[in-house]
This record gives C-alpha cells, structure tokens and sequence, in this order.
C-alpha cells in the first residue's frame, strides 16, 4: 500500500530525532502521531495552554496535509489527574473542533 508522510516543518526535528512521521495518510486515511503541549524548552506552563498548543500543533499537522479540524473522525486523548482536567481540556477542544462531533475515547 503506498503512504505518504507529513512534516510540517515545526515538527521536523521531533520527527527526525525520534524516527517518527506526524502523520501518514494512505488509502485516503490521513493517521496522525501524538501530540503534546508542552513547551520545547521544558518550562512550565497550565493545563489550559498545555491543552491548546497541543490542539494547535494538531492543526499544523491537517494543515500540511490539506486538512482541517472539521476532517478529525476520532481521537484519543490521555489524562493524567483527569477528574482535575476534563471541563478545561473539553473547553479548549471546542475553540478547535465543533458539531458534527467526532468520536472520542479519554483514557
């Protein structure tokens, strides 16, 4: 089965270092690699920016690949302390996805 991988090129070095594409699409299926929100240089910041970057670091990825928020089937999200997170990472993911809503598992 042909594939082609995606890199934006804010991901390149993750990628590159850590033999790892940020997406690869074959079939019409677009699979994207995990994303966190932490900042590169290891400094400290809330849940509720953490939840956002890795939101928009996402969206680079369907960007590169000529895809959109709206394109997302389904996701999986994992929590640590997540009775203390939930409301603000589900707050966060609605400036980014809306209805028609896709699927989703939080573990």
């Amino acid at each position: 089965m042909p594939r082609e991988v995606v890199n934006p090129a804010s991901h390149k070095p993750t990628a590159e270092s850590f033999h790892f594409s940020a997406a690869a699409k074959a079939n019409g299926l677009l699979i994207l690699s995990g994303q966190i929100g932490a900042p590169v240089d290891g400094s400290e910041i809330d849940a509720e920016d953490e939840f956002r970057n890795a939101w928009k670091g996402i969206g680079e990825v369907l960007a590169e690949a000529g895809k959109g928020y709206e394109d997302i089937l389904e996701y999986t999200s994992y929590h640590v302390n997540m009775h203390d997170h939930l409301g603000v990472f589900m707050k966060v993911r609605d400036e980014f996805v809306s209805e028609p809503w896709p699927a989703w598992t939080a573990i």
